[in-house]
């Protein structure tokens, strides 16, 4: 099997930010354990920036970017020494994989990018990806590796997402305020729980939380992808969500697939603003493959640009699609409503079939 394992920096580094060589062991021993079993493993770890403030004797996580990103490199090159270390126990070979968001979004380096996996695990090494947090663009990063880890999975085609975290899995409340709090075992495919949202806040020292744990979740389900979410320093962990043991909360595969592209589309963008359309533009958009044509645009709301990531909106504000600007938002908002004979050159539609994912029904 191809399983791609995400550790969340709250469960690989303590309290103050330092690496945790015990938690890096622990995770270290169970993917060589599925190496040995014929397994290949990606390894998507958190942790860079903590362990730079940890580094660096800092108060806290930096809040400006230039920060962050000097910070990030300093403590990148210390979490992957740890893992070497951990992995030369094992005999295994460890790869530095550092992403970002053009990775996924223009095609000539997303092929590049899978290419590369695929050798590395040809070569049975076992690859560690962060987001290259050091240099990549405030406007293009994802800010959390738990999307990552989910468009990684759908790169190569993965079996299992194990989403390694400092809680058991997914509850039907928060279990640090709520004592009558469940465990949700089991997500199927069409539960409304793929489409929830969730509180972001997690332990500090990362940038994620449950709430991108879910998306993620969800990304990974319209891939195909069985996932998992699940407590990182439960022993085990990884060898139970192979074998499909409740270990966690598991997200069963969606029969619907997405490319990684249309995953980055749906969820891992940022929003540069909105076009609402009417009733007729909706229901082409939702029953059929259709682009999205300044006739059905009743409204545009904020100021973008072509190439911007967009929601697509009913008169009711329900957000049920997304997709890449063909044009500006001043030039949309000149096209309302006008008919593909009117518009000016170049411009046939706002948001091209191709460029576009619905979200719901």
């Amino acid at each position: 099997m191809r399983i791609v394992a995400k550790i969340g920096t709250a469960s690989i580094t303590d309290s103050r930010g330092v690496i945790d060589q015990h938690a890096v062991a622990k995770l270290v021993d169970e993917v060589a354990a599925l190496h040995t079993d014929g397994h290949e493993v990606i390894v998507v770890s958190s942790g860079a920036v903590a362990a730079g403030v940890a580094a660096l004797d800092l108060a806290g996580r930096p809040t400006d970017m230039q920060t962050l990103q000097a910070v990030s490199a300093v403590g990148q090159s210390r979490l992957v020494e740890r893992y070497n270390i951990e992995f030369a126990r094992h005999g295994v070979v460890g790869a530095q994989l550092l992403v970002d968001s053009m990775d996924f979004v223009a095609r000539r380096q997303y092929l590049h990018l899978r290419s590369t996996l695929e050798r590395l695990l040809e070569l049975r090494v076992v690859p560690i990806v962060n987001e290259n947090d050091a240099i990549a663009n405030d406007e293009l990063r994802y800010g959390d590796n738990d999307r990552i880890a989910a468009l990684i999975a759908n790169s190569v085609n993965a079996d299992v997402l194990a989403l390694l975290t400092d809680m058991d899995g997914v509850f039907t409340a928060d279990p640090r305020r709520d004592a009558s709090a469940e465990l949700i075992p089991l997500v199927t495919a069409d539960d409304p729980l793929l489409a929830i949202t969730a509180g972001g806040g997690g332990s500090g020292r990362g940038s994620g939380g449950m709430a991108s744990k879910l998306t993620a979740a969800r990304m990974a389900s319209w891939s195909g992808i069985r996932a998992v979410i699940a407590r990182a320093a439960r022993p085990d962990v990884l060898a139970g969500a192979v074998s499909a043991e409740r270990v966690g909360t598991t997200f069963e595969a969606h029969v619907r697939t997405l490319s990684a592209r249309k995953l980055w589309i749906a969820f891992a963008a940022e929003i540069g603003g909105t076009v609402v359309v009417d009733d007729g533009a909706r229901t082409a958009l939702v029953s059929r493959p259709n682009s999205l044509l300044p006739a059905g645009v009743v409204s545009v709301g904020g100021q973008f640009e072509a190439g911007d990531v967009i929601d697509i909106a009913d008169t009711s504000g329900d957000v049920f699609a997304r997709g890449i600007a063909a044009a500006s938002s001043v030039v949309a908002d000149q096209a309302i409503g006008r008919h593909t004979r009117d518009l000016p050159e170049g411009l046939d539609e706002l948001v091209h079939r191709d460029d576009l994912v619905v979200l719901s029904g």
